[in-house]
Order: C-alpha cells, then structure tokens, then sequence
C-alpha cells in the first residue's frame, strides 16, 4: 500500500524535482556533478561510518557539520571514494546534504 504524505491547508509543496532525490538511505544526488577526468560523478552513496572511519575527528565537530571534519571523514565513507579536494571544491548544497547523512548516521 502507498502512502500519501499530508500537506496542511495553505502550506505549498516544492514541484517533485526541487524535492530532496535521495532514492535509498546515504544515497545523495549532487546537484553539481564532480569531474573526474572523462567521468562525471552524478550520485554518491554513503556508507555509515564505522569507529575507523571516524579516528581524528572529534564526533562534537562532526554532528555540528564542521567542514574540516567533513573533508576528513567523507573520502572514507563515499562510494565512488571521493578526494579531499574533489569535497572541497563541492557545491555547498552537496556538503550540505552530505552532512545532513552524516549526522543522521551518528544519531
């Protein structure tokens, strides 16, 4: 059975495509693709992080989406694995959205 979700009177709903497209859990879709050489990168998967993942990073910085923790933990936990420098010439809604997983994961 499909589920509707309730809008309340007077409330305007975004258009489907201005929607957040995350088709699966820690499944993102970038709203600026990353170049890498030839290829382009539309959609990142994250994966949760596990204790490893996460060693040089202070979880208090991380769940307040600090973005040097950001860049320290994210090539670890995306699939394709991202380079710092590819997350830190990311579009800031993407970081954003990446943070958004992020936190999710750790709460």
């Amino acid at each position: 059975m499909k589920t509707q979700e309730v809008v309340p009177a007077g409330v305007e709903q975004a258009p489907e495509a201005e929607q957040k497209q995350t088709l699966n859990p820690g499944e993102i879709q970038l709203k600026k693709p990353i170049k890498r050489g030839d290829q382009e990168i539309t959609k990142l998967t994250l994966r949760k992080p596990n204790t490893g993942a996460l060693r040089g990073c202070r979880l208090s910085l991380l769940l307040n989406a600090d973005v040097d923790s950001l860049i320290t933990v994210l090539p670890r936990i995306t699939d394709p694995a991202l380079t710092e420098m590819e997350i830190t010439d990311m579009d800031v809604k993407d970081l954003v959205s990446c943070a958004e997983e992020v936190i999710g994961f750790l709460n």
